[in-house]
């Protein structure tokens, strides 16, 4: 079959972003036997015009859109994120009959709501590379597209009749379709502004840490899956040869666990592939050792998300550390020179004015490179948050939340910018 890939995202909020979700898709159907086409511009002003141009040009049987962003998380003038998406859509159905399917981070969060705003033939919810080969195949046939694992049909509808929440597409095993290599990755031209490409890498999905209002349970489980380092080290080779050493590897916890992490920088110290990476660290469980094989690596900047100073809050939040956790891992990062940007995510649950300022005298004291700041938690189905705010009610019970909505405890709600605003005006490194 003949298959447009179609990344929706022309976001670059914190710095350009490949779409890897669908460079795997890319990988897995080409690997198939399908032929395909991308549209990646990272541009709002041609992702119309250049899916319609493909559209007349390529001919295809499918067009597949992914679809990463839902709002940008900002309660104070939130930006909704789906109405490009949508026009898109409408877009491909004046041109052309064939299925329109989405996927994506963002839309797996949403499997139901984004399915029905966007008006797409199918949804795959979670990793995609197998229900969306098995779609194919079944399309191809001219099959009903029944029992695949994560494919939703409009109206609420999963065809696998065996898991009402499409939830078991997690168990697919991830080495079964090896990362996107340097010829599956969807290349775009960086902004002006942007003169680095760092390249989205993940080498484990799934997450177990259960904090209280994230959604990386509905997108990639609970589960934490591997990568073999074999393959890992092999496709990571096959980008230095094609002249990329710039990385992000995404992986929710680097660090977790500890002794896959270290195997993997003893792995990359031994191919001398002389790369330069960031990551995103849990701030537990990461020591003097774990650190100096980062940094021997490549390891030159981490994000650490550690949302609040406050015991209270941290246990409200779900959060396995505690504050001289989060003070051991930062201080053994800057031992090895490796840049940190923090992040306080602020108003949720027993927020009070006494735990912000503990917060932010906190992370003050820790001393990073870039600290980031949040007010207001945007709220996500099927977590502990969205659950305290129907009880809180500030949410209605059949609220789906795809348009976004914010917690933010009754005790800050008139007072968290008064508080917030002259830390930030006296610090410039803080955003």
């Amino acid at each position: 079959m003949k298959v447009l890939l179609v990344s929706a995202n022309t976001e670059t909020i914190n710095m350009p972003v490949l779409p890897l979700g669908l460079s795997c898709i890319a990988r897995a159907t080409r690997e198939a036997g399908h032929e395909i086409r991308v549209i990646n511009t990272m541009d709002a002003g041609r992702l119309i015009p250049d899916t319609a141009a493909a559209i007349g040009e390529f001919a295809p049987d499918v067009i597949a859109v992914s679809v990463r962003n839902i709002d940008d998380q900002v309660m104070e003038g939130t930006r909704f994120m789906l109405e490009p998406v949508k026009d898109l859509i409408a877009a491909c159905r004046d041109l052309t009959c064939v299925p329109v399917i989405i996927g994506g981070a963002g839309y797996s969060i949403f499997p139901v709501a984004a399915l029905d705003y966007l008006g797409a033939d199918m949804g795959i919810h979670g990793p995609g590379e197998k229900p969306f080969v098995q779609l194919l195949e079944r399309l191809e046939k001219g099959a009903p597209p029944a029992e695949i694992p994560g494919l939703y049909l409009p109206e609420g509808g999963c065809a696998a009749s065996s898991a009402p929440s499409g939830d078991i597409n997690f168990s697919a095993d991830i080495n079964a379709f090896p990362p996107p290599g340097p010829e599956d990755q969807l290349f775009a031209a960086l902004p002006p502004e942007h003169d680095t490409l760092w390249i989205p890498f993940q080498t484990r999905r799934g997450c177990a840490m259960h904090c209280s209002y994230c959604s990386t349970a509905a997108i990639e489980g609970t589960t934490a899956r591997k990568r073999d380092l074999d393959q890992v080290i092999d496709v990571l080779a096959d980008y230095e040869k094609a002249g990329h050493d710039h990385f992000f590897f995404v992986d929710n916890t680097f660090n977790l666990p500890p002794a896959y992490a270290e195997s993997l920088c003893d792995r990359l110290v031994d191919a001398d592939l002389n790369l330069s990476w960031r990551t995103i660290v849990y701030p537990w469980k990461l020591d003097d050792t774990l650190a100096g094989k980062m940094a021997a690596a490549g390891c030159k900047e981490i994000s650490l998300g550690f949302e609040s100073g406050s015991p209270v809050i941290l246990k409200a939040l779900n959060k396995k550390f505690t504050p001289d956790d989060v003070r051991q891992v930062a201080a053994a990062l800057k031992r090895q020179n490796i840049q940190q940007t923090g992040f306080l995510l602020l108003g949720g649950p027993g927020e009070t004015p006494d735990t912000i300022r503990q917060s932010l005298a906190f992370a003050d004291s820790l001393d990073l490179d870039v600290m980031k700041i949040t007010c207001g938690i945007r709220i996500y189905p099927r977590t502990q948050l969205a659950r305290q705010a129907v009880a809180d009610g500030i949410v209605a019970p059949g609220d789906d939340l795809l348009f976004p909505r914010f917690y933010l405890a009754p005790a800050v709600r008139d007072c968290i910018h008064e508080i917030v605003a002259p830390w930030m005006a006296d610090r410039s490194h803080w955003f």
